[in-house]
């Protein structure tokens, strides 16, 4: 079965980086197009960031833009979310998910993704 599974959470001060990484196996990587979100207790899963199969299609929220860059290695089944000048209002937990299509392009919502991770904590202290 599909595993997805993030890596490359920590604490970090505000103004600080952080890379997160996320594998995906037992699924043809380079098909699929990747998405991360963050979730806060009590708040709904808020779309960060996505990256069509072919790179060409890319989304970012506002709060992020400018900030946080994401990547992928479909070599590696590898997805990456590049984190600068972190701000506490970036603690989360932080996932990534597979579009549920094989189709190039991006979406920032939460129902378009299947097979998501276990997360990885993000704590930024200010």
């Amino acid at each position: 079965h599909v595993q997805v599974v993030e890596s490359g959470g920590g604490l970090v001060q505000a103004g600080g980086s952080l890379r997160l990484s996320c594998t995906v196996s037992e699924l043809t990587f380079d098909d699929y197009s990747m998405g991360w979100f963050r979730q806060t207790p009590g708040q709904g899963r808020e779309g960060v960031s996505c990256i069509s199969w072919s790179g060409a299609s890319t989304y970012a929220a506002d709060s992020v833009k400018g900030r946080f860059t994401m990547s992928r290695d479909n070599a590696k089944n590898t997805l990456y979310l590049q984190m600068n000048s972190l701000k506490p209002e970036d603690t989360a937990m932080y996932y990534c998910a597979v579009l549920k299509w094989t189709q190039d392009y991006c979406s920032g919502s939460p129902i378009d993704f299947n097979y998501w991770g276990q997360g990885t904590q993000v704590t930024v202290s200010s």
